[in-house]
């Protein structure tokens, strides 16, 4: 009893002091390394991440051998209900009170803004590979945080610039009336003007949209030679079949949706959108690799093939787990992310990379068009692949993005 309360009053002439809490009492014994993959699990990016998400980074697990720094790996998953309040509360608790370590998946960016504060606060791990805000690698950077799906940037400047050099002088767009459409639209048409084409006319349409008819007659009257859709989800869904009802691309005006998934594509099929150009940093049938990681992702998916977001997922949590077994620990956030921008990146779904010093993960980038239906052998047999963008053309260069990690600040 006497050597409890002589403990209780160390501990307490300690706290007064103002020691720190490790010279306090020794850190508890670390029992697994913990990644928690936190998405929408039945909302409107449940197709794209989601379940998915959580499929894709048990593989990588596996992969990996289910140990890291001499300790198992768990995967947790939660849904944030695409509510940034939401989901930075579900990530203090995981932090704070139920050891994670790190944190993956972030579909919808103002919830991937909000949780890598949290992150860096907390001085844990944010590995965003589903939301696309370019400010994660731009003034909002952050030393916790690594940005792996690619960017409203890239999904704005890499089909704007292919599609004028392929003859398409003149752009229309058909915008989702927030802030995600039109930073799509500015990004593109920044990038349409520098390339040498020219907009002839925009219009924008509420989120959530089911009836395009008054939108897409404007785009067919203003016989622009690429109608841009700079909307996603739902949205494009709608649009693209009812672009094809319209008849666009058989009157010779190319479609192009700036923020297209092949989930999507699937779910409208080829006949809506054969021709349809889109970008992306992963598809399933590009190498042996895809093709491996494809399969067994399907295997446990009842035969969905993984989209760019979910590929995203088993790259992040297999250089991360890399990274904590290089260091030999899972506890400093900031030197696990400084060591994974150390390393080249490499895995089944997108070969080597590597991750720069504002936090973004450079890939491969790739236009694709959609086939036509008697092209295709099986459900997800859809693109045929048109260019692999060169690197310094697919990423918006360090410089220009205005983080302080790189200018020496953060």
């Amino acid at each position: 009893m006497r050597r409890a309360i002589l403990g209780s009053l160390l501990a307490a002439g300690c706290l007064a002091a103002g020691l720190p809490a490790a010279a306090q009492s020794p850190a508890p014994r670390r029992e697994a390394i913990r990644i928690g993959i936190l998405s929408d699990l039945s909302g409107s990016f449940a197709d794209v991440a989601g379940p998915g998400s959580v499929a894709a980074a048990n593989l990588a697990v596996e992969d990996f051998g289910g140990r890291a720094a001499g300790l198992p790996v768990q995967i947790l998953s939660g849904d944030h209900q695409n509510r940034a309040d939401t989901g930075s509360a579900i990530a203090r608790r995981w932090f704070d009170t139920e050891g994670v370590d790190a944190i993956v998946d972030l579909p919808n960016s103002a919830v991937a803004l909000a949780v890598g504060e949290v992150a860096r606060n907390a001085n844990r791990v944010a590995l965003v590979t589903a939301a696309v805000a370019s400010r994660l690698t731009g003034d909002l950077c952050s030393p916790n945080l690594i940005h792996y799906s690619i960017d409203t940037w890239s999904m704005s400047n890499v089909p704007s610039r292919t599609l004028v050099q392929q003859g398409g002088a003149t752009w229309f767009y058909v915008t989702a009336d927030y802030a995600f459409g039109h930073d799509l639209e500015r990004q593109s048409t920044d990038a349409v003007t520098r390339a040498g084409g020219r907009v002839v006319g925009s219009v924008r349409h509420p989120l959530g949209t089911t009836d395009f008819s008054s939108v897409l007659l404007q785009a067919q009257a203003s016989r622009a030679s690429v109608v841009a859709l700079a909307n996603s989800q739902a949205d494009f869904i709608n649009s693209m079949k009812q672009a094809s009802e319209f008849g666009l691309m058989r009157r010779g005006q190319r479609v192009v949706g700036l923020a297209v998934y092949i989930s999507d594509i699937v779910s409208l099929g080829l006949e809506a959108t054969e021709g349809a150009v889109v970008v992306g940093n992963f598809y399933w049938d590009l190498t042996d690799g895809t093709r491996s990681f494809g399969r067994r992702f399907a295997d446990r998916m009842g035969g969905r093939m993984p989209t760019d977001l979910q590929a995203n997922v088993y790259a992040a949590v297999t250089h991360y787990l890399k990274a904590v077994e290089a260091i030999g620990s899972s506890t400093d956030g900031r030197a696990l992310v400084a060591r994974m921008k150390a390393m080249p990146t490499e895995d089944l779904a997108f070969g080597r990379g590597e991750i720069r010093a504002d936090g973004r993960r450079v890939s491969p980038v790739y236009v694709f068009q959609v086939k036509p239906p008697g092209e295709s052998r099986s459900r997800y047999d859809v693109y045929r692949l048109v260019r692999e963008v060169p690197l310094e053309e697919a990423y918006r260069p360090t410089a220009q993005g205005g983080c302080p990690l790189v200018q020496g600040g953060g």
